[in-house]
C-alpha cells in the first residue's frame, strides 16, 4: 500500500477516470450523445462535425449555469439532456477526523496528510440539465451522511462520471452507494457495494454497461476487491468476482477480440481480462506495478494500459489471449515515458498520444509503439487534471486553469491555439450535438459556434 501513500491525488482521475459502446476503436465515436466517462466508446474521441474550436468567458458561450458543491465528475448528454453529479459539505460531525486512519501491510497505522471530508456531513446529488439552455431540470440527494473514507484536499466526492442507456441514469458514489435513477428523477433502486477503502484519497472508477448490465471494478485499499455486474432494470447483482489488487482508480474498458468482447481491468499486481457477462477471466498479464489510474484506450484488439506514478509505463497489449500472456508475443510494445499520474492517454487514428501532468505530449504510432517526437510542451506551464479528447484532427488539452490547449493531430506537435475560460477546470469535456461541455470549478459551461 506504501506505493499509494505519496502525492495522491488520484480521485480526480475520477472525473478523469467506462464503456458503452462497441465499434471502430481508437477511431470515430458515433456523435449525438456522450452517455459515459470519456462518451461513447471511452475514448474521448468524437466523430462529430462543426464544433467550435475557439472560445473565451464570453466568446461562443451558448450558455453557463451554477453547479452548487464540488465534483470533478464530467458531464454526460444523451438527447436533450445532460447529467452530473456534486458533492455538498455539510455540518461538522462531533469528534471526528479529517482524515481516516488506514492500516498498512506492516500493521501501522496511517493517515494520509492530504486527507479531508472525513469529520464532516455531506450530501451527495444527481443533477439533470436541459442541453439547450442550461436550466436546472431536477437534481436528487442520492446520499446524506458521514462518509467511510476521506478524499484528497484537491479531489471530490463526485468524481465518479455517471452513465446512461438513455432510459436509466447509474451515479457511483464509492462506500455510498450505486444508484439508478430513470430520466424523471425517479429513484429505480440503489447497491451498497460495501467499505470501500481509497487508500484517503475518493475514488475514480465510472459505471460501464454492457448489453443489460452495469459493471463496477470495486478495487479496495484493504485488498477486499471485486468487480461485479448488475441488472440495469432492477439493480439484482448478475455476477461478482473477487480481485486480488489493492485500489485503483482506473475505469476499465470494453475491448472486441474476434468475435467475443472482452472487459480489461487494470491494476499495479496485474492486468485482467474478463467476459462481461459471466465475470470469468479470460487472460492476465502482469500488472503494472504502479498506481491504476489511467483509462486504457483501445485500437480493434490492441489495448494499451498505462500509469504515471510511481515509474511511467506504457503496455500495448494483443486481446484475444488465453492464461496467463506475461512474456508472450501479446505483449506487442512496452514504453516507459511520458505518462501522467491522472490524466488518461488518448488514441486517435493511428496514433496514440500519451501526456503528463504538465501537458507535455508524446506521440506513438499505436501499433509499433515508434516514437514520433517526445515531451512536448504546451505554451504555458500549467497542471493538468482532465483526460484530453478529440475531433475533427484536433486534441484538446484543459489544464487546471482552464486553458485549452488545441493541438493539431498528427505525427508533429503543433499548438493551433488557447482557449480560456478564466475558471479552474478538473473535469474531462464531454462532445454532444456540435457542443462542448466543459465543467468548471463553479459552473458548467455549453460551448458552441455562433449561428447567424
Amino acid at each position: 500500500m506504501k506505493r499509494f501513500i505519496a502525492g495522491c491525488v488520484l480521485s480526480a482521475v475520477v472525473s478523469l477516470v467506462a464503456v458503452f459502446a462497441l465499434g471502430a476503436r481508437g477511431a470515430e465515436a458515433k456523435g449525438g450523445n456522450w452517455p459515459q466517462w470519456r462518451g461513447p466508446e471511452g475514448q474521448g474521441v468524437s466523430n462529430e462535425k462543426g464544433l467550435p474550436s475557439e472560445w473565451s468567458a464570453t466568446k461562443n458561450i451558448k450558455w453557463k449555469t451554477p453547479i452548487a458543491g464540488r465534483g470533478h465528475s464530467s458531464p454526460i448528454v444523451w438527447g436533450k439532456k445532460i447529467f452530473l453529479t456534486t458533492a455538498l459539505d455539510g455540518e461538522q460531525i462531533p469528534g471526528a477526523k479529517a482524515g481516516v486512519t488506514h492500516k498498512m501491510a506492516d500493521g501501522s497505522d496511517f493517515v494520509h496528510p492530504d486527507a479531508v471530508g472525513a469529520d464532516l456531513k455531506h450530501t451527495f446529488k444527481v443533477v439533470c440539465l436541459d442541453r439547450e439552455t442550461g436550466k436546472i431540470l431536477w437534481e436528487r440527494v442520492a446520499y446524506e451522511g458521514a462518509v467511510y473514507d476521506s478524499r484528497h484536499k484537491k479531489a471530490s466526492f463526485a468524481s465518479s462520471t455517471p452513465a446512461t442507456d438513455g432510459k436509466y441514469v447509474f451515479a457511483f458514489f464509492g462506500a455510498e452507494g450505486l444508484y439508478a435513477y430513470d430520466y424523471n428523477g425517479k429513484l429505480i433502486w440503489k447497491q451498497n457495494l460495501g467499505k470501500l477503502g481509497t487508500a484517503s484519497v475518493g475514488y475514480g472508477v465510472s459505471p460501464i454497461l454492457y448489453e443489460n448490465l452495469v459493471i463496477m471494478q470495486c478495487d479496495d485499499s484493504g485488498m477486499n476487491s471485486f468487480i461485479a455486474a448488475f441488472d440495469k432494470k432492477t439493480g439484482k447483482e448478475v455476477w461478482r468476482v473477487a480481485r486480488k489488487v489493492d485500489v485503483t482508480w482506473s475505469t476499465p474498458v470494453l475491448v472486441r477480440a474476434g468475435k467475443r468482447t472482452e472487459l480489461v481491468a487494470s491494476a499495479a499486481e496485474a492486468i485482467i481480462a474478463y467476459d462481461p457477462a459471466t465475470g470469468k477471466e479470460l487472460w492476465r498479464h502482469k500488472g503494472l506495478e504502479s498506481n491504476a489510474v489511467n483509462t486504457p484506450v483501445v485500437s480493434n484488439d490492441l489495448v494499451v494500459i498505462t500509469s504515471g506514478y510511481p515509474a511511467k509505463i506504457a503496455l500495448a497489449i494483443r486481446a484475444g489471449g488465453s492464461g496467463d500472456i506475461t512474456g508472450t508475443p501479446q505483449l506487442v510494445w512496452k514504453y516507459n515515458k511520458g505518462t501522467a499520474y491522472v490524466p488518461s492517454p488518448i488514441l486517435y487514428g493511428d496514433y496514440l498520444y500519451l501526456m503528463t501532468g504538465n501537458g507535455s505530449l508524446t506521440g506513438l504510432e499505436a501499433k509499433t509503439g515508434k516514437v514520433l517526437y517526445e515531451a512536448a510542451r504546451v505554451p504555458k506551464p500549467a497542471g493538468f487534471m482532465a483526460s484530453p479528447v478529440a475531433f475533427e484532427d484536433k486534441i484538446l488539452l484543459t489544464s487546471e486553469e482552464g486553458d485549452t490547449y488545441v493541438i493539431k493531430a498528427g505525427a508533429k506537435h503543433e499548438v493551433i491555439r488557447t482557449n480560456s475560460l478564466g475558471e479552474p477546470v478538473y473535469a474531462s469535456p464531454a462532445i454532444a450535438d456540435e457542443k462542448l461541455f466543459i465543467r468548471g470549478e463553479k459552473n458548467l459551461y455549453c460551448i458552441a459556434n455562433a449561428r447567424g
